[in-house]
């Protein structure tokens, strides 16, 4: 949080300012309301390449066999999924996210596609993690740190619980670095977004805030620093589709 935010007891929903401890209800009613369309329109918000974005992060993130995984905002666990089958029946992954709509839907998806016996569900706050210090080989956190009310207290629980040598990994939108793509991502993230949000949810308000959350959100070098203040090291960033996704890499050691 910064001290702006500490002063004035108010942070931003999208662009909108709002007390912030109805910040986190209004992110809940949001998730609520998209969780049972959330990969459907992901799919359809990124023309599929959230699929490749995501495979990227994995490969990344180095994950070996008996290791133990956080990944946090998991949301729907497609990331999950796919860390179970690399760190075995010896490792563990752990899907965390602060709504239970999300939590179930990832449950019901993993459950379907026979991942169980090494997979644990638990309702989180990014901020105050529920776990013991250098618990976690690895942490990730894909599309899910914009949506968080103190981005640098989060940072710092997640710094706390991974065990020394360990990193996270940050996957979300960014700020696009090709000359003339934001005029082009504007006007979809702004009109299309919303009208494909009312088409298939009937909820044009939640597609809406989350193209005004992606614009709040610090640029790459900014959370880069914020992931050093936090005690990351070795921290790096990859720009993904010109910049529109970037994922974020430190260590702690």
């Amino acid at each position: 949080m910064t001290n702006h935010e500490k002063q004035s007891d108010t942070t931003h929903f999208g662009y909108q300012q709002v007390p912030v401890e109805e910040k986190v209800e209004r992110v809940a009613g949001v998730f609520h309301s998209v969780a049972a369309k959330y990969d459907l329109m992901n799919d359809l918000m990124s023309f599929g390449v959230h699929r490749i974005w995501k495979h990227f992060t994995i490969q990344l993130a180095g994950v070996r066999r008996g290791q133990r995984v956080l990944d946090l905002a998991g949301g729907t666990g497609d990331l999950a999924a796919r860390f179970a089958s690399i760190v075995g029946p010896q490792g563990e992954v752990v899907l965390a996210d602060i709504n239970d709509s999300m939590l179930k839907v990832g449950r019901e998806n993993l459950t379907n596609k026979g991942v169980v016996g090494n997979v644990e569900y638990v309702q989180a706050n990014a901020e105050c993690l529920p776990f013991p210090d250098n618990h976690f080989d690895c942490i990730t956190i894909a599309f899910g740190l914009r949506n968080v009310t103190d981005k640098e207290a989060a940072l710092r629980s997640m710094y706390r619980v991974l065990k020394p040598g360990g990193r996270l990994l940050v996957l979300e939108f960014s700020k696009p670095v090709v000359p003339g793509l934001n005029k082009l991502y504007d006007a979809y993230s702004f009109t299309l977004l919303p009208l494909m949000g009312k088409l298939v949810t009937n909820d044009a308000d939640s597609y809406r805030y989350l193209a005004e959350s992606i614009r709040m959100h610090p640029d790459q070098e900014t959370l880069r620093g914020m992931m050093e203040q936090a005690g990351f090291e070795r921290c790096d960033y990859h720009n993904l589709t010109g910049g529109i996704v970037a994922v974020h890499r430190g260590f702690k050691l």
